[in-house]
């Protein structure tokens, strides 16, 4: 029994005959036909609408490409120029970074030197300084007016150039204040003068001055001077009147490996000075500098002598000597301007260097001698050294006395 109905099971799940499924599928492609028509519409409205999407895609497409080969070159021409002007601009900063550098190191050399100035002037005014903190012992902002100029005083300066620099001034006086009117009693003094004849060669430098002033040291520091600075240097021993001067100048000359002409004590001085001259124009140097007999300016046939190397000096080479500079002794201070005064009656002095202002307390004097005799301080020197002689700065001179007074 069960094995019957199981039968009659199994022949309900049998699989649709061939013909059934045909029928089912011709009855849904009936009902698709429709879907299928709105369909194709669709897709022909799309059809009809794409051309102008593509043309319109079309000319983005020729906008953001070139044309031709023409176009690319001219882009390629404006990349190159663009990557020019980029690297004419980096060497533009370079260069701009070196003269940076440049200008760096410039400005610490000159501070450099403007420390080592500094360090020469307030050596050699280390006793007038001394001298003047006794009156201030501690440093001011304002200091009165009858302290000023008890210091100037105690710095021997003349009392009429005391008075000629505190002139107008308040009861209490700043650093500005008086730092402008010490350094306005140089202002007289040309500073083309100083350079006079400058590119002469042989520039011919004729020194005098007492004896014991230093004179003979102070020509081997102006040599050893001009020979750091690169220049060709002759000395002449003019000073005949003393064996010793000669010998003296002849051992700076073998220490600082300079030629020099010279001759035996009581030999005439100004021929001398005419064959050194004569040499230096042969040999083409760069700087002479003669010597002269330390003769005291009251002894007249002395002076004569000078005046007749003088006229020597120009007949050997015209316009020489291009300068005559005195030799002053700072330790005498203002005692040494009649010295000076003398002499530049006799051959109108063109310039003054003061010696041993290490050794005195008369550093003031400065302002005396230039100011009383209108002439330019050249150098100024301390010590035996060859290198102990700076250039003479106002402002620099002035400085060192204040920086000790003011705060």
């Amino acid at each position: 029994m069960f094995s019957f109905f199981k039968k009659l099971g199994k022949k309900k799940e049998e699989p649709k005959k061939e013909e059934e499924i045909q029928v089912e599928v011709q009855d849904k492609s009936k009902l698709e036909e429709p879907l299928k028509k709105e369909v194709q519409k669709e897709v022909e409205v799309i059809k009809e609408e794409k051309p102008q999407e593509e043309l319109e895609a079309k000319e983005v497409i020729n906008k953001e490409i070139p044309k031709d080969e023409v176009n690319l070159e001219v882009e390629l021409k404006e990349i190159d120029n663009k990557v020019e002007i980029k690297e004419e601009k980096q060497e533009e900063k370079q260069e701009e970074k070196e003269e940076e550098k440049e200008e760096i190191k410039d400005e610490v050399k000159e501070e450099l030197e403007d420390n080592s100035k500094k360090g020469f002037f307030s050596k050699a005014l280390s006793k007038t300084v001394g001298n003047l903190k006794s009156i201030i012992p501690k440093k001011q902002i304002k200091i009165d007016f009858d302290t000023v100029e008890e210091l100037l005083i105690e710095a021997d300066v003349e009392y009429e150039i005391v008075e000629k620099a505190m002139d107008g001034l308040p009861e209490q006086i700043t650093r500005a204040q008086l730092r402008h009117r010490l350094v306005s009693l140089f202002e007289h003094i040309s500073k083309e003068e100083i350079k006079k004849d400058i590119n002469e060669k042989p520039f011919v430098d004729l020194i005098i001055g007492v004896n014991g002033a230093g004179k003979t040291t102070t020509i081997a520091k102006l040599a050893n001077l001009y020979k750091q600075d690169g220049k060709k240097v002759l000395l002449g021993a003019g000073d005949t009147f003393r064996a010793a001067a000669i010998e003296q100048l002849s051992i700076w000359a073998d220490k600082l490996d300079i030629p020099i002409i010279k001759t035996k004590q009581g030999h005439d001085a100004s021929a001398v000075a005419f064959d050194t001259i004569h040499s230096g124009v042969a040999k083409k140097v760069d700087n002479v500098i003669i010597d002269t007999a330390g003769r005291l300016q009251t002894q007249v046939n002395l002076a004569n002598e000078l005046k007749k190397i003088v006229n020597v000096c120009n007949k050997a080479y015209e316009g020489a000597p291009h300068r005559k500079i005195m030799i002053l002794d700072g330790t005498q201070g203002n005692s040494a301007i009649a010295q000076a005064k003398a002499f530049n009656e006799m051959i109108s002095i063109d310039g003054i260097i003061v010696t041993k202002l290490d050794g005195t307390a008369k550093g003031g004097a400065l302002f005396s001698i230039a100011n009383q005799l209108e002439l330019p301080i050249y150098y100024i020197g301390i010590g035996e050294k060859e290198n102990d002689l700076i250039v003479f700065d106002e402002g620099e001179f002035v400085d060192s006395l204040l920086d000790e007074l003011y705060i």
